[in-house]
């Protein structure tokens, strides 16, 4: 199933990417979509949303419209109003909405949604008390709200349910208390109308709510949600909750909780689940790690990529595929310096291949990173991906791996390998250099200042306080600090951001992150830029005013960036060794990063020597409609 399909010009949500049915221009993409789709032995559904007040419209500059006057609705705060829609808009509304279910059908799809789930969807905004104020029969009682929904059931299935089943996606909660939608008064709109669509997918509302990450949440939390639905209807029931065990699908089958499972993220890293499950092949599925570096593609507008699965959003791109990968060119023998992410997926790439690959770490323990950011709060799942890599080279004779083997620049050539990688990570900086701060600050060697490597390795603040000063912006900061509080030490938060952890709006997590922190106890202080680390503390400057502050404390905690560890692979360069550099040793960057480096590094070993000004990957372009 595609996911929200904009039906109309006026539900236009860029710079969102979107895919539209705005008219019949757009049913060769969608047709498209469907062939790929059947091409499996599969059935294409499209979800046909109007987004009603958190449609801003900022491409198509039509004015948004809501089942009450209100703020349209966007991350960035647009300075847009939607108006209350009467009669007329809906009488529109219906007809915009079946024009777009008969392209669906047109382009042939077996499935053509009614969406009202997530809050994005207008159907499910005029289910809501929170934007529906209305006095007409399409507000007040709840069979007033719902009554649109019902009438587009009802003129979706005259228009393709003949050949096309309608299923409807619906929010079962807002969170919102009784200002919003509440279980119990969707399962009452459900059972009003209980055999009308052919099948009722079950979600919640808002998508940060829905598509919860790892760190706060469990496998199938969404299951209090979902387990009273089949009682009031006989259609099918479908749910979601990042279920990423079999074991775990089975049982809620077999209860009779849900009649079949929504696995979108687990699909995303590991595109062959049902097949593998379908051949017992259970321990070759990749799964989930639940950290939504998936989601930030729809935030920052670019091609999704995984953690787990580098191939995901390049196999147009550069024609990786989740399971495949070409073979040996010969026998060329490499070396890989370094088991964290980026080196393991080399290496049980480059040993899919057929390549004799020998990986070496000088720990005691191979994960590098991962082996050690698993052991915070919240994030164990994060071990997955040393865990599938690992199962994965334990079937390959062709790679070995040995640990507690430290190679130095002499031991490395001994080794004799035609390739040297050097996959040796990255070490966090105590010299305040970060985001904001790109130079190293004055740093008093009185004063106990730690890193997360510290803190990761077992250390931990002498005194009862410490400061934790964030530049880093990610998952790090916030997660130190709530694994200090945990222990006992009361930690204050500084950051030049507005928030804590501000790139996790990307991950939407950042509002559950700042909610764990003041329940804690952290103090936040926002919009403070590092100046100095004095014997008594932290001296940092507001980022507007300009003002100087001083944060009093014996610790002090430095998040803020990494250097990579790249002297050994600077040594064998200037030696004349054939080596590269991957991953964090390149360039730190996410955990996705480096397992995606770790996959390039795979594809283009002795590959056809590229050019620098040709670009190493396919481009969309946009070509100009013919009038």
């Amino acid at each position: 199933c595609t996911e929200m399909v904009e039906i109309h010009h006026a539900s236009d949500v860029a710079p969102y990417v979107e895919l539209r049915n705005w008219d019949d221009r757009d049913i060769p993409a969608l047709a498209r979509i469907a062939e790929k789709i059947h091409d499996h032995r599969s059935l294409a559904g499209l979800e046909l949303c109007h987004s009603g007040y958190t449609a801003v419209n900022l491409y198509s500059r039509e004015t948004p419209i809501a089942p009450m006057a209100m703020n349209a609705s966007s991350v960035h705060f647009d300075p847009v109003h939607a108006r209350a829609m009467d009669k007329e808009d809906i009488r529109d509304l219906r007809k915009t909405h079946r024009a777009a279910a008969l392209r669906g059908k047109k382009a042939g799809y077996d499935l053509i949604y009614v969406y009202a789930g997530h809050g994005l969807g207008i159907f499910q905004q005029f289910l809501s008390r929170a934007t529906n104020d209305r006095s007409d029969e399409y507000g007040g009682s709840l069979a007033n709200r719902a009554r649109l929904l019902r009438e587009v059931i009802e003129d979706t299935k005259d228009a393709v349910g003949d050949t096309c089943a309608v299923p409807v996606r619906i929010a079962m909660n807002e969170f919102l208390g009784a200002d919003g939608l509440e279980p119990r008064e969707v399962e009452d709109a459900i059972a009003m109308m209980a055999e009308l669509p052919d099948l009722w997918d079950l979600s919640l509302a808002a998508w940060p709510n829905d598509s919860q990450t790892s760190r706060f949440s469990e496998e199938g939390f969404q299951e209090p949600y979902i387990k009273g639905v089949k009682k009031l209807t006989s259609k099918p029931v479908v749910g979601v909750g990042r279920y990423t065990s079999p074991d775990a699908m089975v049982r809620v089958i077999r209860q009779g909780i849900m009649d079949m499972i929504g696995a979108a993220r687990p699909s995303i890293a590991d595109p062959y689940l049902p097949k593998k499950i379908e051949e017992g092949r259970l321990d070759d599925i990749r799964e989930c790690i639940g950290c939504n570096i998936c989601v930030t593609g729809d935030y920052t507008k670019t091609p999704i990529r995984c953690t787990q699965n580098p191939s995901m959003g390049e196999e147009w791109r550069k024609g990786w595929h989740p399971e495949r990968i070409r073979a040996k060119e010969n026998d060329a023998q490499i070396l890989i310096i370094g088991a964290g992410p980026s080196g393991l997926e080399a290496g049980r790439a480059l040993g899919q291949r057929g390549y004799q690959v020998t990986i070496a770490d000088a720990a005691r323990e191979s994960g590098g990173r991962v082996a050690l950011e698993c052991r915070l709060p919240g994030l164990s799942a994060w071990g997955r991906v040393r865990d599938w890599r690992l199962l994965q080279i334990g079937k390959m004779t062709n790679v070995k791996l040995y640990l507690e083997s430290d190679l130095s620049a002499d031991t490395a050539l001994e080794f004799g390998a035609d390739h040297i990688v050097c996959a040796t990570g990255a070490r966090w900086r105590r010299d305040g250099a970060g985001h904001h701060q790109h130079m190293p600050v004055a740093v008093d060697a009185s004063i106990e200042v730690m890193t997360p490597d510290d803190l990761m390795s077992g250390k931990r603040p002498s005194g009862k306080e410490a400061v934790i000063f964030d530049d880093d912006h990610y998952y790090m900061g916030s997660v130190l600090a709530e694994l200090l509080a945990k222990q006992g030490t009361k930690i204050t938060y500084v950051t030049p951001a507005s928030v804590a952890a501000a790139y996790t709006v990307n991950t939407m997590e950042q509002r559950f992150i700042q909610a764990r922190l003041i329940e804690l106890g952290v103090t936040i202080i926002a919009g403070q830029a590092l100046s100095a680390v004095a014997a008594d503390g932290l001296v940092t400057t507001c980022i507007y005013t300009g003002k100087e502050k001083r944060h009093e404390t014996a610790s002090i905690v430095l998040v803020t960036s990494r250097r990579p560890e790249d002297a050994l692979y600077r040594a064998l360069k200037e030696r004349g060794a054939e080596v590269t550099a991957i991953g964090d040793a390149w360039a730190p960057a996410a955990i996705a990063h480096a397992v995606y480096a770790g996959r390039r590094f795979a594809e283009e070993f002795q590959a056809k020597p590229r050019d620098i000004v040709d670009v190493p990957f396919r481009r969309e372009m946009i070509a100009l409609a013919v009038r």
